[in-house]
């Protein structure tokens, strides 16, 4: 799936039937002729494959080549066919890389940017998009942190004109967590752990004092840096509060560190539920904690059990996650409905515009892109803010596995921001 491929030197106006470089395939007809006679749409793919967001990554690999078979004829777009070129970058979990890749693309001349998972990858992406006049479209982050992360103003006329984002938002978190947290009796005290980044300001700034006003009792030890080690004074605090719901949005390493020292220094004894944001997504992580793993709550953006059909390739929930398990030996995650949403989005955007070799054309498309994917919907023309179509975030726990083909499964234990999903589970209290 990560086989890496050796670099060429592209011709555009000139195709072999395959022309394979660094993390890029030019896909054709089979006799060729597509390739002889037809434009090429070239499309900027940026993810973290590897670094310590390497798990949003995982994937992508294997979605892409899933995307490369549905589009190897080329995409017939106004009666007239296109190659397309697909050209993905890891951004190895470094946003300067990121940025830098993404000015790579650009200059190799893409006509859409596809930008994937975390504030680190995706704004650094978007922003050189936006100085640059070249569409992009992205998703896996909360929108806020998006918008507003990047200099957008509440009440003000959106400044970006090339950039679109899609999926979950603090809204939808909230939604989540005062649904699935009343599942269980607590004292509703919660203690927070937002970092200093793009998503901790974000939810610190906007969930916390919405979680108040559902009737929760933050307790707040402030902002930490990422690639803190030490969280002794955290865990004393919410000890002494006695907190019973952790809520929590680190990056994979630092959640593991934190959740350690909490089950050392006696915290997690009065925990009744743990509810993790961007960590504890994928198996790995949480298999990682050994037995701390277990019952730990979570949120998904897509599940295999999501109800929708990818556009792009006709695979659904179950069929997409039965392929990457049958090809890796694997345990499904997230992370593949997600990318292929992105993908989906994106070649429905080419469709829908009126020329797809012309970056205002795409950008004009992408403004008014109305379409299901295996995501479900994806709306630009009704968004919370412009440049931003909302999506789910269902709720779900880590559970001892009950047919032992993996240790643990992933079950849907409330489904407040999109009913057409099935509750799977009741959701258990956490407490060791």
């Amino acid at each position: 799936m990560n086989t890496i491929l050796s670099r060429a030197v592209l011709n555009r106006r000139r195709f072999v039937t395959t022309s394979v470089a660094a993390g890029t395939i030019v896909l054709a007809g089979a006799n060729g002729a597509l390739a002889q006679k037809a434009d090429t749409i070239r499309i900027g793919f940026v993810s973290p494959r590897t670094g310590p967001l390497a798990g949003f990554g995982k994937t992508d690999g294997y979605v892409l080549d899933r995307a490369r078979e549905a589009l190897a004829n080329g995409l017939e777009i106004g009666g007239k066919t296109y190659a397309v070129e697909i050209l993905d970058r890891d951004t190895q979990s470094d946003p300067a890389r990121a940025a830098q890749l993404a000015k790579d693309l650009i200059n190799e001349n893409i006509d859409l940017m596809l930008a994937i998972s975390t504030p680190e990858v995706i704004n650094p992406v978007a922003d050189a998009c936006e100085a640059a006049g070249v569409p992009c479209l992205s998703t896996v982050m909360p929108w806020e942190a998006w918008y507003f992360g990047r200099g957008a103003k509440p009440g003000e006329p959106s400044p970006f004109k090339w950039t679109y984002h899609f999926g979950f938002g603090v809204g939808e978190f909230l939604k989540t967590y005062l649904s699935q947290w009343g599942l269980i009796e607590t004292n509703k005290k919660v203690g927070v752990m937002y970092p200093n980044d793009a998503d901790g300001n974000a939810v610190r700034a906007v969930l916390a004092p919405q979680l108040e006003a559902g009737g929760y009792t933050i307790v707040d030890p402030g902002a930490y840096e990422t690639g803190t080690t030490d969280y002794s004074t955290q865990i004393a605090l919410f000890k002494d509060e006695g907190v019973e719901i952790i809520n929590t949005f680190p990056i994979p390493p630092d959640f593991a560190a934190f959740w350690r020292q909490a089950a050392q220094q006696g915290l997690t004894s009065q925990i009744k539920i743990i509810q993790t944001a961007k960590t504890g997504l994928f198996p790995a992580d949480i298999e990682a904690l050994g037995s701390l793993g277990l019952n730990i709550s979570s949120a998904a953006y897509w599940h295999r059990d999501f109800p929708y059909t990818s556009p792009l390739t006709g695979l659904n929930g179950q069929e997409l996650s039965d392929g990457w398990e049958a090809e890796t030996g694997e345990q499904w995650t997230q992370q593949l409905g997600a990318t292929l949403s992105l993908l989906d989005a994106g070649v429905e955007a080419l469709k829908a515009s009126a020329d797809p070799t012309s970056r205002t054309a795409i950008r004009d498309a992408i403004a008014v892109l109305n379409v299901e994917t295996i995501s479900g919907k994806v709306d630009f023309t009704s968004g919370p803010v412009p440049n931003v179509s909302p999506g789910p975030i269902i709720g779900t726990q880590w559970v001892q596995s009950q047919n032992g083909d993996y240790p643990l499964d992933y079950v849907v234990t409330e489904n407040a921001t999109d009913p057409n999903v099935p509750v799977a589970a009741e959701l258990l209290p956490y407490k060791r």
